[in-house]
């Protein structure tokens, strides 16, 4: 080699072999090749993770914005049992006893160591058979209704979990689609994340719908079999367990066959599953359960239950949760109330025109213990204690005695009897006679038109109305005109049968309620009627003289009928041409009115409000004082002596009175002994008698679901009289 000779590096393959190694001239050559096929690999393999990652990353943001786009919150376990839960209403009676329940029933809530273990298997083999195996889906599951609706050809099985029915009732609406689909399992996820699956599986329980209106597991109890779910047995558990798969459709009082067939499938699975024995099953299907008995519905408290309804709602506003309102009703005097109505119009009044009634009893604390607003609260909802008003008749007589005591006039004193005219009105008796000088307190006993006709002239229809409205009549207007005397107004019977309680309480007004407490579901108090003390109207003293008097209509007078073995007093009353019969009364316990007549204002045949009407009273207040022993009044002292009283004008009438007497005991008219009470005057004005204002006609209150008032017609509280009045039976007047 020279030294123009280039010189070239060795390489490994030119490098001289060393002592005893091998030539090899295909490793040589292979060497040579570069190995550019392994970059195209590993570059493909990285634009496929890009691509992927790309499209991944892509369709999730899709999905996102697309289908969990504004998912909701999960809120606390609390919050899962009131959501989208409509409100229901159960009513208690004054002891605590549940009389019925409106809108949705829920039951009791209700854990899972509360119910037989029967009944919590028996929903598992309804629903989710492996509900405890798997999480928020079950691909099993979903697997095998896949393989089941392609070999049928459509949709046959579902694949979803009892988590995933949970969430849907929760939070989605029942839509078929794919994005409600991936909805539901993201939220389910997310529950199962946040409660056990005990806690999952009872707030299930709780919630199920199982038609007629039912909710949960206790409320489907109670309202199919009439028990608590903690007592239910086998096969009713497996009834119910048959229902939430289509309750509007197998709703046991729609299709009970349909039912019973599914609760046979569940059956058996739960003996395939090992949960029950097959002699269990078998036992549980020989003896099929049996409904309990709903026939009655709300029977005769639908007019309370309407009333409370809207009073509840008053209270507490309509946006309330489902609500325990507890009623001043008491049950024993609301059966006697409709059954006594009832007997005795369809026994004696219907064939004299008498088609309808009502009857409000009320406590001395003006507690109403029993409203019934018509003799079928199915045949018509219109509560005619509360929402019709009528023309009192005679029995708005009390309240005009009343001022005429207030203006100064005792009840010895002596009014003549007589044909009286005033302008173009000649007010007339009922028979047509007349007694001539009479008492106050006879002529009240006897329901002498004349004599209550002169009192308001003297002492002023303004005062009337007056004192009126201090007992809660607001419907009497402030200047009526002289017929206000003879009950031309009208008047609820609840207003006026409030109004009689005052004279019952010494001169002292308690306005009427029926709701005593009102709480929500978990035992948080969201009403509770504060007692107040009765506030002043009436002079105790004239009280005291009114009740006297009262007594005497029911001893000796108009109202004989009504008497029993209790000291009562009131008042009978029978409007222009029979249309209306009244009777209100009380005793040192309770006040009641009864009304009688017909929904469009046809004349009866002569039913009076001594006869009918006082029946149904004396009959009612017997069953009502069961058990009681007879009192008086406590706050009532002795009756006065007679005064002497030498007024020249008393005399003469005294002188008057003895000749009549004489002349009566030779012939008495037949017609003292009937009622002296019916309104026959002839035709005034339209002011004279207000015409019907409020009367009701046939096809409105025969109208199932007619409107129903929001409440009762409140009297406003009493107005105090200038001069400071006495202390009353209760204590200190109210300001």
């Amino acid at each position: 080699m020279t030294d123009e000779t280039p010189h070239t590096a060795e390489t490994p393959e030119d490098a001289p072999l060393e002592a005893g190694e091998t030539y090899r001239a295909d490793l040589k050559a292979r060497a040579r090749k570069p190995r550019r096929w392994l970059k195209w690999v590993w570059l493909s393999l990285l634009a496929v993770c890009i691509v992927t990652a790309v499209a991944a990353t892509s369709g999730w943001i899709y999905v996102k914005q697309t289908y969990l786009a504004g998912l909701p919150e999960i809120p606390d376990k609390e919050e899962l049992y009131k959501s989208k839960r409509a409100p229901g209403i159960r009513f208690l009676d004054r002891r605590g006893q549940l009389i019925a329940e409106r809108g949705p029933r829920f039951g009791d809530r209700v854990a899972l160591n509360q119910l037989p273990d029967h009944v919590v298997k028996a929903f598992l083999a309804a629903e989710d058979e492996r509900f405890y195996e798997h999480g928020a889906l079950d691909y099993q599951g979903l697997a095998r209704a896949a393989w089941v609706n392609w070999r049928a050809g459509r949709v046959v099985q579902g694949g979803s979990t009892l988590t995933q029915q949970l969430v849907k009732d929760l939070f989605l609406t029942p839509e078929r689609s794919l994005k409600r689909k991936i909805q539901e399992a993201a939220i389910a996820y997310r529950l199962e994340e946040k409660l056990t699956k005990n806690e999952i599986l009872e707030l299930y329980l709780n919630r199920l719908f199982f038609g007629a209106n039912t909710y949960g597991v206790d409320g489907a109890a109670r309202t199919y079999f009439g028990k608590p779910a903690s007592q239910l047995t086998l096969g009713e558990a497996a009834l119910l367990a048959s229902l939430p798969k289509a309750p509007s459709r197998l709703a046991l009082n729609k299709d009970m066959s349909g039912a019973m067939a599914r609760g046979r499938l569940i059956l058996a699975s739960m003996a395939r599953s090992g949960w029950i024995t097959p002699e269990q099953a078998r036992e549980a299907l020989a003896e099929p359960p049996k409904l309990a008995d709903r026939s009655g519905g709300e029977g005769d408290f639908g007019y309370v239950l309407d009333y409370a309804t809207a009073e509840a709602v008053r209270l507490v506003g309509d946006d309330a949760p489902s609500l325990i309102v507890r009623l001043s009703i008491d049950p024993d005097m609301q059966k006697t109330a409709a059954e006594t109505l009832r007997e005795v119009v369809e026994a004696q009044g219907r064939g004299r025109g008498a088609t309808q009634g009502a009857l409000v009893a009320l406590a001395n604390d003006g507690a109403i213990r029993a409203m019934v607003g018509g003799l079928d609260y199915g045949d018509s909802s219109f509560n005619r204690a509360l929402q019709a008003k009528r023309q009192p008749g005679s029995t708005f007589k009390a309240f005009v005695f009343a001022a005429a005591l207030e203006a100064g006039a005792m009840p010895t004193d002596v009014k003549l009897d007589e044909a009286i005219k005033i302008g173009d009105w000649n007010p007339g008796n009922y028979g047509g006679g007349y007694a001539g000088p009479v008492t106050l307190e006879t002529a009240l006993a006897k329901s002498i038109n004349t004599v209550a006709v002169q009192l308001a002239q003297e002492t002023g229809p303004d005062s009337v109305a007056v004192l009126s409205r201090r007992f809660g009549l607001n419907s009497i207007p402030d200047h009526p005109n002289l017929s206000v005397a003879l009950g031309a107004y009208e008047v609820t019977l609840l207003e006026l049968t409030s109004g009689f309680s005052v004279f019952a309480k010494g001169g002292y007004r308690t306005q009427p309620y029926l709701i005593e407490e009102i709480t929500s579901p978990l035992g948080q108090q969201l009403y509770m009627r504060a007692p107040s003390a009765p506030a002043y109207a009436y002079d105790s003293a004239r009280a005291g003289q009114m009740v006297r008097m009262l007594k005497k209509v029911v001893t000796g007078g108009t109202g004989t009928r009504a008497g029993f073995d209790w000291p009562a007093a009131g008042k009978t009353g029978t409007s222009q041409d029979w249309r209306d019969a009244w009777f209100i009364g009380f005793t040192p316990e309770l006040t009641a009115g009864v009304w009688l007549g017909d929904d469009g204002g046809k004349p009866m045949r002569q039913v009076t409000g001594g006869e009918l009407p006082a029946e149904i009273w004396r009959r009612f207040m017997i069953a009502a004082h069961q058990g009681m022993s007879p009192r008086d009044f406590d706050w009532l002292g002795a009756e006065p002596l007679p005064e002497v009283v030498t007024a020249e004008r008393n005399a003469f009438y005294e002188m008057l009175s003895a000749e009549f007497s004489r002349a009566a005991a030779v012939a008495e008219p037949e017609a003292a002994l009937a009622e002296d009470e019916a309104l026959r005057v002839d035709p005034v004005s339209v002011e004279a008698f207000p015409s019907s204002q409020g009367r009701v006609d046939a096809s409105e209150a025969k109208r199932a679901g007619g409107g129903v008032s929001s409440r009762a017609p409140a009297g406003r509280p009493a107005p105090r009289p200038s001069d400071t009045p006495p202390p009353g039976p209760f204590g200190t007047p109210l300001p």
